[in-house]
């Protein structure tokens, strides 16, 4: 393993997944926006890592794979601890779509590398989008307290809906790019 600045943010936000929890179901004052700070930190070092991996030439095949796996892992940690406290079909039902796509997307690539064509199931803008708005549906999930008036989790509610037929769309995009034939 190289520990470049890249990787090391990486695995920073896998170990921001134990205090998010920690957090979010302490007792502290604020506890629910403290955690939502905490998993939007956890994003932008997401952000930065591929940026700083690129901007200092700091690629490597080691954080290439890690990125995904953190960035998975903090998603799924945060959708699960979410329906815990709060189980409701709404979130349920695009928890588990996200989670399916993840899963699915990852064995694509999986599969694709071992057939020397993982650059067939790159990611895409469609991608991006779908991560941008799951990262601040999950923001304003875990925030839950209302902001100036707004229904902060109930915005979260929705915009978790739309990064779920994001997340179908753009898995539908890779599954047509990895079988489109050259």
């Amino acid at each position: 393993m190289s520990y470049t600045i890249p990787n090391l943010l990486t695995l920073m936000r896998i170990g921001l997944i134990p205090l998010l929890i920690a957090v979010y179901f302490s007792s502290i004052p604020y506890a629910m926006p403290i955690a939502a700070m905490i998993f939007t930190l956890a994003g932008l070092t997401d952000l930065l890592d591929g940026y700083l991996a690129r901007k200092l030439n700091q690629t490597s095949a080691f954080g290439a794979f890690l990125d995904p796996v953190a960035d998975k892992l903090i998603v799924v940690s945060a959708l699960v601890i979410v329906l815990y406290r709060h189980p409701s079909m709404h979130v349920l039902i695009p928890a588990l779509i996200i989670i399916a796509r993840e899963i699915t997307v990852s064995a694509l690539r999986e599969w694709m590398a071992e057939l020397g064509n993982r650059g067939k199931v790159a990611v895409s803008y469609m991608g991006k989008i779908k991560t941008t708005v799951q990262i601040i549906a999950i923001v304003f999930l875990l925030w839950h307290e209302s902001l100036f008036g707004l229904p902060i989790f109930e915005i979260g509610k929705w915009l978790l809906d739309i990064a779920a037929i994001l997340t179908v769309i753009s898995m539908f995009g890779y599954l047509r790019a990895a079988f489109k034939s050259d």
